[in-house]
């Protein structure tokens, strides 16, 4: 048994949720918000982020490196799931171009992009204190989008999954960064139709339909966020 503790418009915590999909793990979801200030949660990691994994007789894991490598060493893919060779497939050099883009994602985009579209229209938007969005900011956050999705583009364009031949976990990790964004309808698709292209592909995974499905109070989701064929 699985509990994650997650935040529905949480980048990290979704690309978690990709990999459990993938690999056919139906977690018990629990919403913490990623500005939390419960004791009890740093009780359980003092960091005081998302996601984290609780395993039944098993540890507690906190962060997305942390619970892929994990999950990626527990539970091996077999014939009835989606990832072909896991988390992590192929060769030595194969498996450290995977990790730099994870690694790209999750800290160059969630800075250069994420941080700034989250702040600015997810989570200020639902503090009953917050401000109004710094245009200036989401300005800059949009052309810095433009040139991660041409990067996107061109690794897709020259291998047939963005670390190689096989989905893996760099795929779920630049999807979930997107997936935030595109519930708020803020990816100009039609200036890079390789990144869509791409992008259609882990949208219409049988993993990503829980994501399709969530809402956050307030907030609507763009028009194409449920759509395959956008």
């Amino acid at each position: 048994m699985y509990t994650l503790i997650h935040y529905p418009l949480c980048p990290f915590s979704r690309s978690i949720r990709l990999v459990a999909g993938e690999l056919k793990i139906d977690p018990l979801l629990v919403e913490e918000h990623p500005h939390t200030s419960d004791p009890e949660f740093f009780e359980i990691n003092p960091a005081g982020t998302l996601p984290v994994m609780i395993v039944d007789d098993g540890p507690v894991l906190c962060g997305p490196y942390a619970i892929s490598e994990y999950l990626s060493e527990t539970r091996p893919s077999t014939s009835d799931t989606q990832l072909n060779n896991g988390l992590f497939p192929g060769d030595a050099a194969v498996r450290a171009e995977t990790r730099r883009l994870v690694d790209w994602f999750h800290v160059k985009f969630y800075n250069d992009v994420s941080i700034c579209f989250l702040e600015e229209k997810i989570y200020k938007s639902t503090d009953p204190d917050g401000t109004a969005p710094d245009i200036k900011m989401l300005r800059a956050a949009h052309q810095n989008l433009k040139t991660h999705l041409r990067y996107i583009g061109t690794l897709s364009e020259q291998r047939n999954w963005l670390s190689g031949e096989d989905l893996s976990f760099a795929d779920l990790a630049a999807a979930a960064q997107l997936s935030c964004l595109d519930y708020l309808g803020d990816v100009p698709w039609d200036e890079c139709e390789a990144a869509r292209i791409w992008y259609a592909r882990v949208k219409s995974r049988p993993s990503f339909q829980s994501l399709l499905r969530d809402r956050v109070p307030g907030l609507i989701p763009s028009s194409i966020y449920t759509n395959l064929d956008f």
